[in-house]
């Protein structure tokens, strides 16, 4: 899934560290969630999400892929 964490975490002058002890996960985790190779549950999401002030459509939304037959 292609995300904007690590955008959203540098405009807030946040380490992956900082991020992973305010919401409560390992810097491990933050970094597969930017890298795209963990989905996060929707609980995660939100609370990065509230960390950086920004909504979900700005970090996670994903645009439909047209399944044109």
């Amino acid at each position: 899934m292609e995300n904007k964490v690590r955008i959203a975490r540098i405009q807030v002058n946040l380490t992956q560290q900082q991020l992973a002890e305010k919401i409560g996960v390992t810097r491990q985790t933050i970094s597969l969630i930017e890298k795209g190779k963990y989905n996060p549950t929707l609980k995660l999401c939100l609370d990065i999400c509230y960390t950086v002030n920004k909504t979900l459509d700005e970090i996670f939304w994903v645009e439909k892929e047209n399944d044109e037959k």
